[in-house]
């Protein structure tokens, strides 16, 4: 069994078989998803979905494009969210400088002020990271302490960053691009950064892997980053799928 550890089962791709795709986890493999939230709303439709859906865990908070929507009292209400018995990390929140939906500075603000909220609940945080590699972890060394942990969602950085955020705690995720043929750094992740560190992803309905690439992307689509990062790494399918569960049963602390 897999776990896909970052889906947005609430995209409006979903809306025409969203609860068949959900029954269908079985047949497919699947043994959990984590249902990643983006801002106060999807936050709601997440802990919905993990409170009627057996193999559905949650994720609460403000992803940067939508950084300039938080205010303290919504800040208050992703807390109360949190505290949900099947939410599981903050997320996802982070730095987006490639299309810059909210200014920079908020963006960094935002990103702060949720990592300061995870480590007051003790629970791990979900970082998104596209073109402020530096930047990102900067913020999270200047916020660091012995208790952190977290994952860096569909790594795109280098393997010597990749390296910095494991000491820190941090598990590195990859997605769908890992498989596609260009990918030389999410390649060389694969490689050389050690099965106890890593999760596999759709982030689905976005970033779907070949041979599906240009289709809308789900969560049994999974598999196939699995088995890219096995052929990498001369594993067999099944070892991957094993480790990256328990990577992620450990990291959320399910048991």
């Amino acid at each position: 069994m897999l776990v896909d550890s970052h889906v947005h089962l609430d995209d409006t791709r979903f809306d025409r078989d969203r609860d068949q795709l959900i029954q269908s986890f079985n047949k497919d493999g699947i043994a959990y998803v984590l249902h990643a939230a983006y801002d106060l709303n999807s936050s709601i439709k997440a802990v919905n979905a993990s409170e009627q859906h057996s193999k559905v865990f949650a994720s609460v908070g403000y992803h940067p494009h939508n950084a300039k929507e938080v205010t303290e009292d919504s800040l208050s209400i992703i807390e109360a969210l949190a505290k949900k018995k099947k939410v599981v990390a903050i997320g996802e929140i982070g730095l987006d400088y490639h299309y810059n939906h909210s200014p920079k500075e908020v963006q960094r603000k935002w990103f702060v002020e949720q990592m300061r909220l995870a480590k007051k609940l003790d629970m791990p945080f979900i970082v998104h990271d596209r073109e402020a590699h530096g930047e990102i972890y900067e913020l999270i060394q200047s916020e660091y302490n012995t208790s952190m942990r977290g994952i860096m969602h569909c790594y795109s950085g280098n393997v010597e960053l990749a390296k910095s955020f494991i000491k820190m705690g941090f598990l590195i995720s990859l997605a769908g691009p890992v498989t596609f043929k260009n990918a030389r750094k999410a390649k060389e992740v694969a490689k050389e950064i050690p099965l106890e560190h890593l999760l596999v992803e759709t982030d689905a309905p976005y970033l779907t892997p070949v041979p599906f690439r240009g289709k809308r992307n789900e969560p049994a689509y999974v598999r196939y980053v699995a088995q890219e990062i096995a052929d990498l790494k001369g594993l067999s399918f099944e070892k991957v799928a094993e480790i990256t569960t328990n990577n992620f049963k450990k990291m959320f602390e399910i048991k």
